[in-house]
């Protein structure tokens, strides 16, 4: 079974989650915006993912600057923004039994598919 971590409004969230589909899988959705993972959660999936923290925040939202964010922050800082403020949090996050990856670009994907 997947998961994605879900922002309807987002193109790039549709994409993902329609290329699940694609594949005959019928994913849980998870609107983080509505539902954000805990700190340790989300710590567990960037991890996963291959990432550092700061390469999951989305530094172009108005809050990432409001906070007064930056690269040179702890991690434990910046998962607690991005659970307070989901916003910041780069999407999609998808799950497989092969993985977890933010397909940013889409093509990253295809390694877990």
């Amino acid at each position: 079974m997947s998961t994605i971590y879900h922002n309807p409004r987002c193109s790039k969230s549709r994409e993902a989650l329609q290329r699940l589909q694609d594949t005959g899988e019928e994913p849980e959705v998870i609107r983080y915006l509505d539902t954000p993972p805990s700190t340790s959660e989300l710590a567990r999936l960037i991890a996963a993912a291959g990432l550092i923290v700061h390469d999951a925040i989305r530094t172009r939202e108005a809050e990432y600057k409001e906070l007064g964010l930056s690269p040179e922050m702890s991690d434990e800082e910046l998962l607690q923004a991005m659970v307070a403020h989901p916003r910041l949090i780069e999407r999609p996050i998808v799950v497989t039994d092969k993985g977890v990856r933010i397909p940013r670009p889409m093509e990253l994907l295809d390694e877990i598919l």
